[in-house]
């Protein structure tokens, strides 16, 4: 009796052994817009990072930057969930001190210029839940055009001669250019 329990019992653990092993071998395909990161330094020798932002890049496949984020409504700046700025330490943003931290990041597209939000909300999808309560800072930078179209919806960071950090928004044509101002 005791050898027929031993060898179901060993027969249950190879079995759920073979389960677990199966299941854990199922990956989702690719995300039809990857995330990425963009950060300042970006060198990664540079273990100082002072900002990065993390959003996904969809991309234009043949329709308009009109269509898939479209002027005067409020865009979670990417595709799936909203951006996340992340500070590691303070700025000024359009005479908002902003603490170092994470926040959400938005933007509301037009035609000559662009309305950035930064928002305490963190973790949510697109700009579904969007709150303009929880805004911390709003400002308004102008839209520029660039030589050549980006297929893919872009973010770069880079230095603002020692004053801080400018952010750069870019799509299709469009350009932005997103400044914050070191606290000292």
């Amino acid at each position: 009796m005791k050898r027929i329990t031993s060898i179901t019992t060993s027969i249950f653990a190879f079995l759920m052994l073979v389960t677990i092993s199966v299941t854990a071998q199922e990956f989702s395909e690719l995300d039809k817009s990857p995330m990425d990161i963009a950060s300042y330094p970006t060198s990664y020798k540079d273990a100082k990072k002072q900002m990065k932002i993390i959003y996904s890049r969809p991309q234009l496949k043949g329709r308009t930057l009109g269509k898939l984020a479209p002027n005067d409504k409020v865009w979670r700046t990417g595709a799936n969930e909203a951006a996340e700025l992340v500070l590691y330490s303070d700025y000024n943003f359009g005479g908002v001190t902003l603490k170092a931290g994470n926040y959400s990041f938005y933007t509301i597209p037009g035609e000559k210029e662009w309305t950035i939000i930064i928002n305490s909300d963190l973790n949510t999808w697109g700009a579904y839940f969007y709150n303009e309560k929880n805004d911390i800072a709003r400002i308004k930078v102008p839209v520029t055009e660039g030589k050549k179209s980006l297929e893919a919806f872009s973010i770069a960071l880079s230095d603002d001669s020692k004053k801080g950090i400018t952010m750069h928004l870019g799509w299709d044509k469009v350009r932005v250019a997103v400044p914050f101002t070191k606290v000292n």
